[in-house]
């Protein structure tokens, strides 16, 4: 199968390198890109365990094709952190113990990042609603969603 040529930012570093046109994104960024954050849990879009952020918007790599990360700006949760120090959102989810495999929790601070940075001041339910495309099996999402609640709390949000 003949490879396509992408272009993309990840992580803020520019990318170019050849995919194949069956590969998904997920693959891709783990598979040749060695970044592990993002996992495959389902497969089918619907655990939110491979979620990353493009173009600002929470996405399922799983479900993204390799060649449409051509011209995207992509992050992944291994870009969050800058000179080793944890954005405010990672440091709630460790504050609340809103984790207990982790397996799940990559994509949950992903999805968090983007519904902050498009919505500063979100309500429970919004919360709720925006994080209903990630599951977890371990935690029950109180502890979650709490995590969530004190980051819009301390940026001012409520």
């Amino acid at each position: 199968m003949k490879k396509i040529n992408v272009k993309f930012t990840l992580n803020g570093e520019p990318i170019e390198m050849e995919v194949a046109p069956n590969h998904t994104a997920l693959r891709v960024i783990r598979e040749e890109l060695d970044l592990t954050g993002a996992k495959e849990g389902c497969g089918a879009g619907e655990c939110g365990a491979c979620t990353i952020i493009v173009d600002g918007l929470a996405v399922n790599s799983c479900l993204m094709l390799a060649p449409e990360l051509d011209g995207k700006n992509v992050l992944t949760v291994e870009g969050l952190a800058k000179d080793g120090k944890l954005t405010d959102v990672q440091q709630a989810f460790i504050d609340h113990v809103a984790l207990q495999c982790g397996y799940c929790t990559p994509g949950f601070i992903m999805s968090t990042t983007a519904l902050l940075e498009e919505n500063k001041k979100p309500t429970r339910e919004e919360i709720e609603i925006a994080l209903s495309g990630n599951l977890c099996r371990c935690t029950g999402y109180k502890r979650i969603i709490e995590a969530v609640e004190d980051v819009v709390a301390k940026r001012g949000g409520r």
